[in-house]
């Protein structure tokens, strides 16, 4: 990011707040692919959480300024039609010009801090889908930890099926991010089994008044051909963070990019701190998965 560009930002939020307001207003919004393409989103919703760390740099994420940096870099790659954020997030890109003619999801349920003994108590500490609405935004995501040994999913579950609803009723899509989980020495481990994955989509994909506007979004895990058997939905990859192997990585989401009813790729750490920093060469590498890239 230019010095000029950091100025500006920072001179805006402290003396022009409601141009945020203004600049969702006057966005250029962005569209599905209606040719078949699969969609490509850049996931910038873990600070929020307190997940800062990416393979071995625990603070990776740690500077607003970094992110904000490699965010534009992949935004402005062909083929990436969009991000994943919460509204600090947004409202930062919106204020550098970054956003228009992208689709922009924004992160809902922050509250279950990485780490925290509440974390499966996740609660709706961002977002709302009145704000989506009112900010012009296209959805808003939703993650979805379901702990049967812990009392705060229940509260969880409840607050995602209330989104879901709140959402479609606003004819926006609403994704869900579910993961069959338990505590194990003071950690959440997620079930990354097809099993495990197969009863947390079955579950998330139940959620809300309606199912017309979900869509999920689940990591690619072994079996990937029986996972997604278990859903009707419209279903993105999660890409997560591939630690020091990315060609792993890489392989295993190309093949699951070819599966029925997978739409596309849902990528944070991955392509925004790559083992090299090239986040140009990494954004194109996903694009290049894609169907119809």
């Amino acid at each position: 990011m230019r010095d000029e560009d950091l100025e500006l930002l920072l001179e805006t939020r402290a003396r022009y707040p409601e141009r945020i307001a203004e600049a969702a207003a006057a966005r250029r919004r962005g569209r599905p692919p209606r040719d078949g393409r699969q969609l490509l989103i850049i996931a910038a919703d873990h600070p929020a959480r307190g997940a800062l760390g990416v393979g071995g740099r625990p603070l990776a994420m740690g500077s607003r300024v970094e992110l904000l940096d490699r965010l534009c870099t992949a935004l402005a790659r062909p083929g990436v039609d969009g991000v994943l954020a919460t509204p600090d997030v947004v409202e930062d890109l919106l204020l550098l010009g970054a956003l228009d003619g992208k689709m922009v999801f924004g992160s809902m349920n922050r509250g279950g801090l990485h780490g925290s003994v509440f974390e499966f108590d996740d609660r709706f500490t961002a977002y709302d889908a009145a704000a989506i609405a009112r900010m012009r935004l296209d959805g808003g995501k939703m993650l979805c930890r379901i702990g049967l040994d812990d009392p705060g999913t229940a509260a969880t579950l409840e607050a995602c099926a209330k989104a879901v609803t709140e959402l479609a009723g606003h004819g926006l899509l609403a994704m869900l991010e579910p993961f069959w989980s338990r505590r194990e020495n003071g950690v959440i481990r997620h079930d990354m089994s097809a099993e495990g994955m197969i009863r947390a989509i079955n579950v998330a994909q139940g959620l809300g008044a309606t199912s017309a506007h979900t869509w999920l979004k689940i990591p690619v895990v072994e079996d990937m051909e029986r996972v997604m058997r278990a859903t009707t939905l419209p279903t993105l990859l999660l890409g997560g963070d591939p630690g020091d192997a990315p060609d792993q990585a890489y392989t295993a989401w190309r093949k699951a990019l070819r599966l029925p009813g997978v739409r596309g790729l849902v990528v944070g750490r991955a392509l925004l701190y790559p083992p090299d920093d090239d986040v140009a060469a990494a954004v194109d590498t996903a694009v290049s998965m894609l169907e119809g890239g």
